[in-house]
């Protein structure tokens, strides 16, 4: 398999028109299945992980994934990706809000006057 930095990627104009248009890649002469899952995941930016998870709810996944017609492992990356997402927006908020409440309960403004004075110094 070669490895990155045998790649070449000086591709003409032309060749990226034709791998984006499917003329090129799209045969199964161009399909290699990788045997460096390692190579792999550290190229899409994955690491594998095992976590234990009732057999309903895995059923349910996959029942849920077909209907979807996509597979549950990829569905369940989206899934948590979607809850980490929302879910930092919520705490981010709220500490914003702290942040807000702290600066309107605080009463004196002298470092940042202290501040400005010898920024105006400078």
């Amino acid at each position: 398999m070669a490895k990155e930095e045998d790649l070449d990627t000086n591709f003409s104009d032309e060749d990226i028109a034709k791998w984006e248009s499917g003329e090129l890649g799209m045969s199964a002469e161009s399909v290699q299945v990788s045997t460096d899952s390692d190579a792999l995941d550290k190229a899409l930016g994955m690491q594998p992980i095992s976590i234990r998870l009732e057999k309903k709810l895995i059923e349910n996944l996959k029942r849920i994934a077909s209907h979807h017609n996509i597979g549950y492992q990829p569905m369940v990356r989206d899934l948590l990706n979607r809850f980490a997402t929302a879910e930092l927006k919520f705490i981010l908020k709220q500490e914003l809000a702290e942040l807000n409440e702290q600066q309107r309960n605080s009463e004196s403004t002298a470092p940042v006057e202290e501040f400005m004075r010898l920024r105006n110094q400078a």
